[in-house]
This record gives structure tokens, C-alpha cells and sequence, in this order.
């Protein structure tokens, strides 16, 4: 009985071991992630509040760019769980080696996806949105698509970070620069203080300057830090990378996909809300920016899992990433019950705080239910994602994302909100039918990862003796 209680006990102390390394890692990246929250919400707020077109135009560039700049955060996330590993190996010129060609990298793919999204610009009259809005789409697109090649400079230093657990450093920096495109899109939004009014386009310069700033920063202190000074001699080396570099392509190209694969569906979502009127392309832009509160927080914990699972895969330590991981699922799950009761009870105040718009403030209304619905699905996918980068292996996540978000996902979009005539309610409930299905895959793919299943599988043919 002794033997049982002690291990009961021991068990308790290792979650709360877990719980503890989780909340340490994970509550300054949460604290960046609401800094992402305010400015995206109130760059929400501001553009609505100016009018409704520029609303829309927003919503739709916003969305259309999202996918390639995720496919870059995506990439860069494979620097993670090797720099991870490296560290919890305790090789440092490595770590910096890995920084210097998760650069060159990044650095590529950033400039391909300018290239790729410039050639769209000449397309955007030809998808469906309401004529009145091109005027301001055009130049807001073009800016926002010069502030991506940025993302290619500051995720693999940001992964970087994560990986030898400093996630302070880039919380501090996210929120400077937060604060910086608020104060931005202030003045040149609505032309306070003797700046020029240039509404949507000022939104787009004020984003631009404080990504470029939030690069500057970042360089100088991986330069100059005390900190990283044990890292900064393999950062400056620049021979003999090429198996280093085979090997963070091979995990970096994976993520990469699954994360623009899931993007996808969302910016298909928002094409397809265009189709039907701009009120319905604001209404969903609302709504999704009103997701993040849960989405951001609970992404949060999710990426201070992949981390921990990182540093315990460098050590092989299964039952260490086996605990982690349950440990951050308890967090999400209770983070994204608190988000649903958020949505519930506040939902229609939310609304009123981001467009004084009757019209777009009734097609959000209709979105509250399966935005809260789909919170729980989304809170455990993206876990379990998480939790395979930090493995490294991460193949199966392409598979997934491919069959739920392109197959799954934007086929019942389009039965739902074109078809059965939903429109934008259509598209959300799309949203929770792939979310869900993606939940269950990634959770099996993860066990496999661990041998739960052999293991399982062992123990009962063993008992049949």
C-alpha cells in the first residue's frame, strides 16, 4: 500500500514538476502572444472604426497574405526543436550554427514568397470582391507584402530564443514593438497630431515600421547579450553547414506546410465570405480577430510544450515528453474553456467594440456558437502539433493538414456556405467539421510517435497468457 501511495505522490509531483516548467516558458510567451492580441485587435478596432470598406479591404489582404507569412512562421519553427535539442545536449556552437542557417533559410523563403504574392497583385480584380474595394486594397496589399521579407529575420531569431528557453527576451520585444505600430496606426489612421490621414494605407506604413524595428532589436541583442555570447562564435561560422542545413530543411519544410495548409482554409474562408457581400467579409474578419483571445492564449502553452518536448527528445527521456505534453493539454483545455465562456457571455459586447455597423454587427452575431465550438478542437490540435515538432518528426503532420484543411475543410466550406446557403456561418462550421477530424489524427500520429500504441498493444497480448 506504502509502495502505491509513494508512487501516486511521485506521479503528482511530476505533473506538478510539468505544470510548473510549462507555466515558466509559456506565461512570458503568453504575455507576447496578448501583446499580438492588442494590436491586431486594435488595428481591428481602428480600421472599423474608420469605415467599413476599409474593414473589408483589410479582411481580405490580411487574409490572402496570411497564408505565406505563417508558411514563413511555420518554417521557422523548425529551428525550435533543434536548437532545442542542441541546447539540452548542452552544445552551444551548434545552437549558433543552427541560428546562422535557420537565417539563410528563412531568408530564402521570405524572398520566394514576396515573389509568388507579387505576381498575385495582378490578379486580385479577378476574385470576386466588391469592385469599391479595390482603391484600397491595391497599395494596402503592397505594403504589408514588403513587411513580410522581415519575417524571414526575426522567426528564426524569435525559435532561436525559445529553443534555450529564454521566451522573455522576444515577449519583450513584441510588446515594444506592439506598442510602437498602436501609437503608428493612431497617428496615421486618423491623422492625429499633425500626421497625414491616410487611413488603411497608414495602417499598413505603421505595420511595416514596427516589424523593421522589431528586427533591429532583435539583431542587437543576439549581438550584444551576455547571454548569447556562448552562441555567437557558431552564429559567425560560416563553413561545413551543409548536413546542418540538409537537416533543418527536412524538419522545417513539414511545419512549414501543415501551418500554411491550416491557414489556407481560414483565408479561403474569407475569399468565399466575399462573395456574398462586404458586410459578410467584415462580419467574419470581426470574428476572427475576436478568436484570438482564445487562439493566442492557449497557442501559448502549446509552444512552450514543443520546446519542453524538444529539450526532453535531446536527452530521450519518453516518459519526460510524455508528461509534458498531458500537462499541456490539462492547460489548453482550460484555457479554451475559459475563452468559450468569454464568447458567450461577452460576444455581442465584443462585437460593438470593433464596427458601429448594424449589418456587419448581425453577421457576427450568427458566428458566436461555432466559434465556441470549434475552441476545444483547435486547443487540442494545436497541442499535438506542437508536441510532434518538438520530436522533429513531423511528416505526418503534411498528410493531416492536407486531408482536413484542403480536402475536408474547404469542401464542406463550400457546401456549407455556398450551397446549403449559410454564407459566413457556413464557413465557421466548416472550420469545427476539419478542426475536429485534424484533432483525433494529430493525437493517434503523436502516440505512435511514443510507441503508446506498440505498448498497448504489447500489454494486451501479454495479458491473454
Amino acid at each position: 500500500m506504502s509502495a502505491i501511495i509513494s508512487s501516486g505522490a511521485l506521479r503528482r509531483r511530476s505533473f506538478f514538476t510539468a505544470y510548473k516548467e510549462l507555466l515558466k516558458l509559456g506565461v512570458p510567451v503568453l504575455l507576447a502572444q496578448l501583446g499580438n492580441i492588442i494590436v491586431g485587435q486594435a488595428d481591428t478596432m481602428m480600421v472599423g472604426a474608420y469605415g467599413t470598406n476599409e474593414l473589408a479591404a483589410a479582411a481580405f489582404v490580411n487574409n490572402i497574405l496570411l497564408v505565406p507569412f505563417v508558411m514563413i512562421m511555420g518554417f521557422a519553427s523548425g529551428v525550435t526543436p533543434l536548437v532545442g535539442a542542441l541546447f539540452g545536449a548542452g552544445k552551444p556552437g551548434d545552437v549558433g550554427r543552427m541560428l546562422r542557417v535557420g537565417l539563410q533559410l528563412n531568408l530564402g523563403l521570405s524572398t520566394l514568397m514576396v515573389l509568388a504574392m507579387g505576381v498575385m497583385y495582378f490578379f486580385l480584380d479577378r476574385m470576386g470582391q466588391d469592385p469599391v474595394l479595390l482603391p484600397l486594397i491595391r497599395p494596402y496589399y503592397l505594403i504589408v507584402l514588403g513587411s513580410m521579407f522581415i519575417g524571414g529575420i526575426f522567426f528564426p531569431c524569435m525559435q532561436m530564443c525559445n529553443g534555450v528557453t529564454d521566451t522573455a527576451t522576444p515577449m519583450w520585444i513584441i510588446i515594444g514593438t506592439n506598442v510602437l505600430n498602436i501609437t503608428g496606426n493612431y497617428l496615421l489612421i486618423f491623422g492625429k497630431f499633425g500626421a497625414p490621414e491616410w487611413g488603411l494605407t497608414g495602417a499598413g506604413l505603421s505595420t511595416l515600421f514596427a516589424r523593421v524595428m522589431s528586427v533591429v532589436v532583435f539583431i542587437s541583442v543576439i549581438l550584444m547579450a551576455g547571454r548569447y555570447r556562448p552562441y555567437r562564435t557558431g552564429l559567425l561560422q560560416g563553413r561545413g553547414l551543409g548536413p546542418m542545413r540538409r537537416k533543418l530543411f527536412a524538419t522545417s519544410w513539414p511545419v512549414m506546410v501543415q501551418a500554411g495548409v491550416e491557414t489556407l482554409l481560414w483565408s479561403v474562408g474569407a475569399v468565399m465570405c466575399g462573395w456574398f457581400s462586404k458586410q459578410q467579409l467584415a462580419g467574419y474578419q470581426v470574428v476572427v480577430s475576436i478568436s484570438q483571445l482564445g487562439f493566442m492564449t492557449y497557442m501559448s502553452f502549446c509552444t512552450a510544450v514543443s520546446i519542453r518536448v524538444a529539450n526532453y527528445a535531446g536527452t530521450r527521456d519518453i516518459d519526460g515528453m510524455r508528461r509534458v505534453t498531458l500537462a499541456g493539454l490539462h492547460l489548453s483545455l482550460m484555457l479554451a474553456t475559459g475563452a468559450s465562456l468569454l464568447f458567450l457571455a461577452a460576444g455581442d459586447s465584443l462585437l460593438h467594440m470593433f464596427t458601429p455597423d448594424p449589418l456587419v454587427i448581425h453577421v457576427g452575431e450568427a458566428l458566436i456558437l461555432p466559434l465556441i465550438i470549434y475552441q476545444y478542437a483547435d486547443a487540442i490540435q494545436m497541442l499535438y502539433a506542437n508536441a510532434l515538432r518538438g520530436t522533429g518528426h513531423v511528416m505526418p503532420l503534411v498528410w493531416i493538414s492536407f486531408i482536413c484543411y484542403v480536402l475536408l475543410g474547404i469542401g464542406s466550406m463550400y457546401l456549407l456556405a455556398k450551397e446549403a446557403g449559410l454564407m459566413s456561418k457556413g464557413v465557421f462550421y466548416s472550420f469545427c467539421v476539419a478542426l475536429f477530424v485534424a484533432a483525433w489524427l494529430m493525437r493517434r500520429a503523436f502516440m505512435k510517435e511514443l510507441g503508446v500504441e506498440q505498448l498497448a498493444k504489447k500489454q494486451v497480448k501479454n495479458s491473454d497468457y
